[in-house]
């Protein structure tokens, strides 16, 4: 009982393993902001493309 009281301590007070989920939810972030910003621009930029190539010929 008390070995088993010491492993669940030691795996509760054990944090190597949030570094890695900090960084999967900093990734997350940041592709979502990426794909965002790619969605609005790409919309807006094919819109202007498209008057530029209408205005050429």
């Amino acid at each position: 009982m008390a070995n088993l009281k010491q492993h669940v301590t030691r795996l509760w007070q054990d944090d190597s393993g949030q570094d890695i989920a900090k960084y999967a939810v900093m990734l997350a972030v940041i592709l979502v902001i990426v794909v965002s910003t790619v969605a609005l621009i790409g919309g807006k930029s094919n819109n202007i493309f498209s008057e530029v190539a209408s205005s050429i010929q």
